[in-house]
């Protein structure tokens, strides 16, 4: 999928398209008033303060409408550049764009541009006229606090989307809506796998077939570790005040925690797992011969997000990260992360995820340590890549707060990309739990640490896997892979109770649908339930003692003894195949 932000053609068409929206949106809203209008991954929105008046759904056609008016007019944009004083004279009526103004630098060039009446404040480029902008789409409209502060007035926020031909934009109105058909929050109700509660906004609750998928996933993690060499911990939810000025994390993520007092004292539940992982380390000495202790956790965390950015699966208040700390010697740094660059690409492969790697360094602000060990660690992960076998791309200044770390985003079969892995190297947290080993001399060492995510978190990772596979997971995963459907309850549901309890008994998940509804429905709810394995027993069956099947999405019906039936979904799970 194309990012729209990252293509300048398309990044200056679409920002030329918020204008157009602006334009239109004055005209039939003369009272209008514009904060900004980004152009954004997915195309532009624009902030808009429309006082008492509210814009919905089905308002954004005749906004459309307005906006392909003002196109076939065909006005030229112009850009003017103002001084300070000019610019504040120009918007004096506008207090949002009164506010830009004066929160830009004194020596910003400062421009507007003007298409026919309509005239805003923008750093450009544009297009060099309306009648450029043809092929356009608005999506949605939302509300958005201004300056995204919850404590200001709420805004609306129109989005949209334009390309440079009709194809395109219609290729892009498809694949939305077979987004839409997978989208994972649907698809979690529609297959009893978890619910969002009033009561619990931002708190998943893991529903029964939920929970098997969830359970799943857990095990083969930890299949996979052990044959990696890690141990396992679990480290409490919650610890003390202390714990988190040492770390760092009460006086850089404070205002991302919930805490609680006991005992008079201030304790805070975890947003992280990382000071757990470091005491238990302390909690017994360690030789150089021990390293490197890998050792994970899937530990529960909770972050506190804002109500608006909550998202189904995706962003949640409590999550569980597939966390591990691996603590080593310098001497190991770059085996180690090459090791674990190779099964991290192994991971992914087996849900046919591919992926790309971002460098992310040393934040301008925020972050603790020396320079010269934040470029020392960036060299190493650079390195290690290379020597992997890996491209990547560089992300300056998004590294975590103690040190830089590697993004993986795996793109899902829609071509959409999310962020799941990380690999963050870190020298300074040991340094601040005073975490030691002692070396070959006799002496006392600094570990070197990584923090590593492979799922990232189990409910966003569970989040994507849903849409990836649009809710047809592999047979290994499914919730229910074999469902039963007698034909007629009278004559051959003895045999079909015959079939479930020996598909059972060889660890298949199995159902029997023995319902007094007629076959065609329930072989059409089967669909939508999307069970990978349907058995249909009929007369048929029950004479010649075999079992017939249709695998989901196909038409097909097939024959076999019960017990080649067994074997072929067996190896189908043993090689975790995905079935297309």
């Amino acid at each position: 999928m194309i990012n729209i932000k990252e293509d300048k053609d398309l990044n200056i068409l679409n920002h030329s398209c918020a204008h157009l929206l602006a334009q239109a949106v004055k005209h039939l809203y003369p009272h209008a008033k514009f904060w900004v209008g980004p152009v954004i991954e997915n195309g532009f929105y624009y902030d808009i303060d429309l006082g008492d008046d509210v814009i919905k759904e089905e308002d954004l056609q005749k906004i459309e409408k307005e906006m392909k008016k003002i196109s076939k007019d065909g006005k030229r944009i112009y850009r003017e550049e103002l001084t300070r004083e000019e610019a504040l004279e120009k918007f004096k009526n506008d207090e949002y764009k009164i506010d830009l103004i004066n929160n830009m630098d004194d020596d910003a060039v400062i421009s507007c541009y003007t298409q026919g009446d309509f005239t805003d404040l923008c750093r450009g480029p544009h297009v060099e006229s309306v009648k450029v902008i043809k092929h356009f789409h608005l999506l949605k409209v939302s509300g958005a606090y201004f300056k995204g502060d919850s404590k200001n007035k709420m805004l609306q926020r129109i989005y949209g989307i334009c390309f440079d031909s009709e194809e395109k934009l219609e290729d892009y109105m498809n694949f939305l809506e077979e987004a839409k058909k997978r989208d994972h929050r649907k698809l979690g109700k529609d297959l009893n796998l978890f619910m969002i509660s009033e009561y619990g906004p931002g708190f998943p609750f893991w529903l029964p077939n939920g929970m098997i998928l969830r359970k799943q996933l857990e095990n083969f993690w930890y299949e996979q570790h052990t044959k990696e060499g890690y141990e396992f911990i679990q480290t409490p939810i919650m610890l003390s005040r202390e714990l988190w000025e040492i770390s760092g994390h009460w006086f850089n993520y404070r205002e991302n925690m919930y805490t609680s007092e006991i005992d008079e004292k201030t304790f805070a539940i975890k947003p992280m797992n990382c000071p757990g992982g470091m005491l238990v380390y302390k909690n017994s000495l360690h030789s150089y011969k021990d390293l490197p202790i890998r050792c994970g956790e899937l530990g529960l965390v909770h972050r506190h997000e804002a109500s608006g950015a909550l998202s189904g699966l995706f962003r949640v208040r409590n999550f569980t990260q597939d966390d591990a700390h691996i603590f080593m010697r310098e001497d190991q740094m770059e085996s180690e992360i090459i090791r674990l660059v190779n099964f991290i690409d192994r991971m992914y492969k087996v849900f046919n995820l591919s992926y790309h790697v971002e460098l992310s360094t040393r934040p301008l602000d925020k972050y603790i340590g020396e320079i010269e060990t934040w470029d020392r660690a960036e060299s190493i992960l650079k390195d290690a890549l290379t020597k992997a076998g890996k491209d990547f791309k560089l992300n300056p200044g998004d590294g975590a707060f103690y040190g830089p770390k590697l993004d993986f985003k795996v793109r899902d079969s829609l071509g959409r990309e999310w962020q799941c892995g990380t690999i963050q190297l870190d020298m300074q947290l040991p340094e601040r739990f005073d975490l030691t080993y002692i070396d070959q001399d006799g002496s006392k060492k600094r570990p070197v640490m990584i923090h590593r995510v492979i799922y990232g978190s189990i409910e966003r990772f569970i989040g994507v896997l849903i849409e990836h596979f649009a809710g047809s997971f592999p047979l290994w995963m499914a919730p229910v892979q074999v469902n039963v459907i007698p034909i007629n309850n009278e004559y051959h549901l003895e045999y079909a109770k015959k079939i479930v309890k020996v598909l059972e008994e060889n660890g298949l998940r199995t159902i029997l649908d023995d319902r007094d509804e007629k076959l065609g429905y329930k072989i059409r709810e089967a669909q939508v339930k999307k069970y990978p394995y349907n058995l249909i027993i009929g007369q048929k069956e029950v004479d010649e003692n075999k079992i017939s099947y249709r695998r989901h999405g196909s038409e097909e019906t097939t024959t076999l003894e019960l017990s080649e039936f067994i074997e072929k979904l067996q190896k189908e799970i043993e090689n975790k195949e995905i079935v297309k």
